[in-house]
């Protein structure tokens, strides 16, 4: 008979033993409630999100699918304010009342703040500018406030802390970092190491650190503008961000009752003490007086309770060996066990090279390893992990165990790996399970990794499960077919799926999926790189599917983060008339455009406007698209060039602006800027566009190619020098169409050029070695006479509801109130 299973915390550590408990086939109706609105994501990536070096998308372990396709009621933003074990209840904020025949409680922990005056506001929780760091919606929040914001304070020097303070730095120019202790992550390092990392996080990184560091006091009256120390030193800033640590939530748990000191007590089955049908995990969970922070310990707990719950009796959780190898702000640092030795009797094994910032220290106990703290080289932590979990016999030789002496450099090779070693810390994957999926079928390292989540955490292990794979495999992973695909959905690599498309004549993405897709099976995903393949290919003969499109595209305007779009008129090589700006000014009045703001590219962008205003705004407007929007060709930056600059020798004004006017709204697989800049000072930033033409002396002109400034940092590569403006012009649509027709779906020129190699885009577009030059000139010409203003269509809407009033932007809709 299935049974009624209540899950209570939709984190890491609830969805994961829901996942332990599918995989074992249990026989329950599960219903989860979770206080965020979402599927469940990988916390420990949100200091990646705040970096900028990954998507709110990337971070999500399950998707809403995944609810839906194991049968899960997810009751998401659902806050259960009591459990009535005598009645196996739980009710939630709404006032319903969910029956159990087992509960899980996986409550988690909350962001501790440390006593501090003015840190609150009656009216919004934290003062404005305080930001704890522990939620999804703490790290948007931060995003957006330190946007225009320049100095953040960061309380804390744990891992949780310095990975904030790294973060920040991607959105602010200077970050301090305060900490009360001694020194730097004292929980796992000792003082030296700790002053090791702190050397390395300020000299390497830049952010300054302050330690002994206790905050007292929150400054500003309305908005954050410094904070107090104890000493009474004032340090100014506009963006607070504390992450002093993490407390369980159990509040709710011990008002309904149940037992409570530090965490939730449980027994070594992960049931509540006194309670059969009730258990406890993660980091609300007390376990023989020990609560648990990092992920391994939850997996194993995890792990345990499902295979209690589905009828394995004879299971225990006796407690976790803590050890942990990570990069804490881009810095290695690894410890486990002791950080300073105990008793007399205990061998200390120390290296220090404080110029290089490595600091290695080892504690030996009774010839088994106890204790070990690396800074700044973890090349030896895998083996070192090994001998701590298993207390292995260590070599006599100890210094073997930090160092690779008498024998080549490198980790333990797969082949000497227990299959128990856990390989993935962040998702608590081992050996055997890599292993289980390779002889399973799955060869190549791609799948092993979307299979068991190995890899997909902080990513440091990645190398290791590569290593993994090729071994178990028969000494190297399988190619993975579909990483050839232009797009995920139809099985072709980009010339193959061109000719095919030629070949049967199909200009519309509905018609390829019919005719290329074994079943004919639609793949979402895909319809946007096809959609701008096909109009790359067909020009004006492409068939438009508004389906096909993504929203910025089917309304030509950028959407933001709350729904609204931006509207970006062309303003070519950043040139403008009075007329045109009084023009804006009026339209963003009339309109109350929330934020108008110069960009980057040197145009202006009015943002903040609702989808049912665009046309409007547009028709008032009477200017070109931007194309701030598209995978297209969007702007040429210009200085001012040789008619006023006492510097220039070149008209790199008159240029920009014919180039902008010969290639605007060309569609690529990527979304292309470019600059020309009047002499080599580089003032229009040439040198780091996607293609850059800079003059020099004698009248001539330098083209680059494949240069990036944003994310990525990559100065571009010489593609030529030329005599004439007009050779510039023909050159640049060689090269972008060379681009367009042969780069990777969402593949931009500074990843393109590397990989074709700079000499052969040479030989092909200065030397046409392969005789495609002309054919690369019609193509460009032909898409070039194809090209329509989009908003010169605005009277007549694609379809009805192309600018029909959008609703509020939501993640995932909303449990509805009862009254």
């Amino acid at each position: 008979m299935t049974q009624k299973l209540v899950v209570i915390g939709n984190g890491m550590a609830g969805a994961r033993t829901v996942e332990e408990i599918l995989a074992r086939n249990g026989d329950f109706a599960v219903t989860m409630f979770g206080d965020e609105p979402y599927g469940n994501y990988n916390r420990i990536m949100l200091s990646n999100l705040l970096a900028g070096v990954e998507t709110e998308e990337g971070i999500f372990l399950n998707d809403l699918a995944w609810y839906r396709d194991n049968g899960i009621t997810l009751n998401a933003g659902v806050k259960i304010e009591r459990i009535d074990a005598a009645a196996k209840t739980v009710h939630d904020s709404n006032g319903v009342a969910t029956p159990y025949d087992k509960l899980i409680i996986a409550t988690g922990s909350y962001s501790w703040t440390p006593p501090m005056k003015n840190v609150h506001n009656p009216k919004r929780g934290y003062h404005q500018g305080v930001f704890a760091f522990r939620t999804l919606d703490d790290t948007r929040g931060m995003i957006r406030y330190a946007r225009d914001h320049e100095r953040a304070v960061v309380i804390g020097g744990g891992l949780l802390g310095l990975e904030a303070a790294r973060g920040l730095q991607n959105h602010v120019s200077h970050v301090t970092l305060l900490h009360a202790m001694g020194h730097l992550m004292e929980r796992q390092l000792d003082p030296k190491a700790g002053q090791m990392l702190q050397a390395s996080v300020e000299g390497k990184l830049g952010i300054k650190v302050i330690t002994n560091a206790m905050t007292t006091e929150i400054l500003g009256k309305d908005r954050v503008t410094g904070v107090k120390l104890a000493d009474g030193t004032v340090i100014e800033c506009d963006v607070v961000v504390i992450a002093a640590g993490i407390r369980p939530n159990t509040e709710m748990v011990a008002n309904s009752g149940l037992p409570v000191e530090r965490g939730i007590v449980v027994d070594d089955q992960m049931r509540v003490e006194g309670q059969s049908d009730i258990y406890s995990v993660g980091e609300c969970a007390q376990h023989r007086g020990s609560l648990y922070g990092l992920v391994a310990p939850l997996w194993d707990q995890a792990k345990v309770l499902a295979d209690h719950i589905t009828g394995t009796t004879d299971v225990a959780y006796t407690g976790s060996k803590l050890h942990t190898k990570l990069k804490v702000a881009g810095i290695d640092v690894a410890s486990m066990g002791l950080i300073a030795p105990e008793h007399d009797e205990d061998e200390v094994i120390v290296y220090n090279e404080p110029k290089k910032g490595v600091y290695k220290q080892l504690i030996i106990r009774e010839d088994v390893l106890v204790g070990a703290t690396l800074v700044g080289d973890n090349s030896k932590a895998a083996s070192l992990i090994q001998h701590f979990d298993r207390g292995t016999p260590l070599p006599e030789e100890r210094s073997e165990l930090i160092f690779d002496i008498g024998g080549p450099a490198g980790e333990q090779s797969p082949e000497e790996m227990p299959d128990d070693t856990q390989v993935c810390n962040c998702n608590g994957v081992s050996k055997g399970a890599i292993c289980g999926v390779v002889a399973g079928g799955c060869g190549t390292v791609s799948g092993v990794m979307d299979k068991t989540r190995a890899g997909k955490g902080c990513g440091t292990c990645k190398p290791l499960v590569q290593r993994i794979v090729e071994w178990a495999n028969g000494g190297a992973a399988e190619e993975d077919p579909a990483a050839s695909w232009y797009v995920p959905g139809v099985p072709m690599p980009k010339p193959e799926l061109m000719a095919a498309i030629r070949k049967y004549e199909l200009k519309s993405v509905s018609s390829v999926f019919a005719k290329l897709v074994p079943g004919q099976k639609e793949d979402a995903k895909s319809k946007m790189g096809l959609a701008s393949l096909l109009k790359m290919m067909w020009a004006d003969e492409y068939v438009d599917e508004r389906d096909a499109r993504f929203i910025n595209d089917r309304v030509h305007a950028n959407i933001q983060r709350d729904g609204t779009f931006s509207v970006v008129p062309q303003m070519k090589g950043g040139v403008t008339t009075p007329a045109q700006l009084r023009k804006i000014a009026e339209v963003a009045e009339k309109y109350d455009v929330p934020m108008v703001k110069l960009t980057g590219g040197q145009r202006i962008d009015l943002l903040g406007v609702p989808k049912e205003q665009l046309p409007a705004m547009w028709a008032d407007l009477d200017m070109p698209s931007g194309y701030a929007y598209a995978k297209s060709f969007r702007t040429v930056k210009t200085c001012v060039g040789s008619d006023f600059c006492r510097f220039g020798v070149g008209d790199s004004t008159a240029l920009g602006i014919a180039i902008e006017e010969r290639f605007q709204g060309l569609e690529g697989p990527g979304k292309m800027k470019l600059a020309v800049t009047g002499c080599p000072r580089n003032c229009a930033e040439a040198y780091v566009k996607d293609l850059g033409v800079v003059a020099i002396d004698g009248g001539r002109w330098e083209i680059y190619v494949g240069g990036a400034a944003g994310a990525h940092i990559r100065k571009g590569d010489l593609l030529a020098t030329v005599d004439s403006a007009e050779e510039v012009i023909r050159l640049t649509g060689r090269f972008l169409q060379y681009y367009r027709e042969n780069a990777n779906w969402l593949e931009r020129t500074y990843s393109f050029v590397p990989r074709i190699g700079i000499d052969r885009i040479r030989e092909i577009v200065i030397d046409d070695a392969d005789g495609i030059a002309a054919a690369l000139d019609a193509a460009v010409e032909e898409a070039v006479q194809a090209y329509k203003d989009p908003w010169k269509e605005r009277a007549e809407p694609a379809t009805p509801g192309q600018f029909r009033t959008s609703l509020p932007l939501t993640v995932l809709p909303q449990v509805p109130v009862r009254s």
